[in-house]
């Protein structure tokens, strides 16, 4: 249960709990304590009123007349065991070796009250005990008490009656005294608990504070930049081998970090050149083929030498300017975009850069007449342009084919979005999408979204796409507006 508390909750809630207990324990204890004393002090009051008793009973016999038989003791206590009940304050019974009610020391009234007769089991059992003595618990009028039984004997140590002692036990000033207690001991814990919650919440704010900094400190953790590391004053030791740990950790991530990113970059510069050396490769080699054929079929005394000269020439030059474009693609990707403080009215913007493409299919809407934003103006056109570029691209083959652009205005953001019915992007596409030099296409270097992206969030935008493969693609791009009172 207490494992979806944090650690500073379940230290402060343990102690809380330990005290609770202790004060339960205590309270049992005392409570306990007071029933055995008691249920002591009781059973040694009813032994001496018995043993006070059975000595004015022995005087009693030593100065009565009669002979000291069973059948005589109703006379030899007629009187005197009103005078021995009223001295010992306490009423008792005399009864025949057979059980039979022979004196009580109670009124007439209460005799009827009294068992006259006593039971088998409890003859048996005085008869067997080894004391000669034996205590029951019985019930009266709902009250419950004791009665003892022992034995009357006369001056030869022989059994002549039975005395029986019904002792009712008085707790009343124990059970006060008991509440007293309880009740002291309740407002010494209730003390002692606002002690403890304060003390707790102390305590635990001590242990848990190296822990919540360390915890702080391990969320800020961040592999694309240098990390601090902890420092705490008289941490304890298991602390101190955790922060330890951890520094030598972002040392160890540093190095590896640095040792990643150089290779990194390492590995980019070769995939760059093996890419810039494939599509360079790709007009070279019909170039070399015009120059061999135009070597092997030259004939100056040719009448149409000129024509085929103009020919050859166009080709190379045609491959020449692809060379161009791929090396102005490259250089393009390579550099990243400067932020320019421009203030532009993006719907204005992106509905000028969609205008440039003719095709009836491209649509334009926005509900913004003017959204105003801080970027450059031309890189603002070749997000556009590139964008709906691959939206032309992706419903080559659609029979009724759309193109959507729409700008509006979404919080602090200006969002932009190019929307097409093509063919979408497959699920093992998805990821690979922004990368440079991937594409779908048959044509082209798979720059043009990787650049998009970088243009994006060099002024701290964001792009993303949702798509269905044969239903479509949707690009959104968010631009932070610019502060309010800014001018065009």
């Amino acid at each position: 249960m207490l494992t979806n508390f944090s650690l500073r909750s379940r230290i402060f809630i343990s102690m809380i709990f330990w005290v609770v207990i202790a004060f339960i324990l205590i309270a049992s204890v005392t409570v306990y304590q007071y029933s055995e004393q008691n249920r002591d002090y009781h059973a040694d009051r009813m032994e001496r009123k018995e043993e006070q008793i059975k000595q004015s009973i022995d005087l009693a016999l030593q100065k009565t007349t009669f002979p000291v038989t069973t059948e005589n003791l109703g006379l030899i206590f007629r009187d005197e065991i009103y005078e021995i009940a009223l001295v010992q304050n306490i009423n008792f019974n005399i009864y025949d070796l057979q059980g039979q009610l022979i004196k009580s020391s109670r009124p007439k009234f209460e005799i009827d009250s009294i068992s006259t007769c006593l039971d088998a089991e409890v003859l048996n059992n005085l008869a067997s005990s080894r004391n000669k003595r034996y205590v029951e618990q019985k019930s009266a009028a709902g009250y419950s008490y004791q009665a003892s039984y022992t034995y009357i004997d006369d001056k030869r140590f022989k059994h002549v009656g039975i005395l029986n002692l019904p002792y009712f036990e008085d707790n009343s000033f124990n059970d006060k005294e008991l509440k007293e207690i309880l009740l002291r001991l309740t407002g010494a814990y209730l003390l002692l608990m606002l002690l403890a919650i304060g003390l707790a919440y102390f305590i635990s704010k001590y242990i848990t504070r190296s822990l919540q900094t360390i915890s702080d400190r391990l969320n800020q953790t961040d592999l694309t930049k240098r990390n601090e590391k902890i420092i705490v004053e008289n941490p304890s030791e298991e602390i101190g081998k955790l922060i330890t740990s951890y520094n030598e950790m972002i040392d160890e991530l540093e190095i590896s970090a640095a040792k990643l990113a150089k290779g990194e970059r390492e590995q980019a510069w070769r995939e760059m050149a093996k890419q810039v050396a494939h599509e360079i490769k790709n007009p070279l080699t019909p170039m070399r083929l015009s120059v061999q054929s135009f070597e092997r079929k030259f004939d100056p005394n040719d009448p149409d030498i000129t024509k085929k000269v103009s020919e050859f020439s166009k080709t190379l030059i045609q491959q020449i300017d692809t060379m161009s474009s791929i090396a102005s693609a490259f250089s393009n990707f390579a550099n990243m975009p400067a932020q320019q403080n421009e203030t532009l009215n993006v719907v204005k913007i992106v509905k000028m850069a969609v205008d440039i493409f003719d095709e009836n299919y491209i649509h334009f809407s926005s509900d913004e007449e003017e959204i105003i934003a801080k970027l450059d103006r031309t890189q603002l056109i070749r997000v556009v342009t590139n964008l709906v570029k691959n939206a032309t691209q992706a419903i080559v083959n659609v029979e009724a084919p759309n193109v959507l652009v729409t700008v509006s205005k979404e919080g602090d953001f200006v969002k932009m979005t190019v929307e097409d019915n093509g063919v979408g992007i497959s699920m093992e596409s998805k990821d690979k999408v922004f990368e440079p030099k991937f594409t779908t296409k048959t044509s082209g270097m798979g720059l043009g979204l990787g650049m998009v992206k970088n243009i994006v969030e060099t002024y701290k935008g964001t792009i993303n796409f949702t798509t269905e493969p044969g239903k479509g693609t949707i690009f959104t791009v968010r631009f932070p507006i610019a502060n309010a009172g800014a001018n065009m």
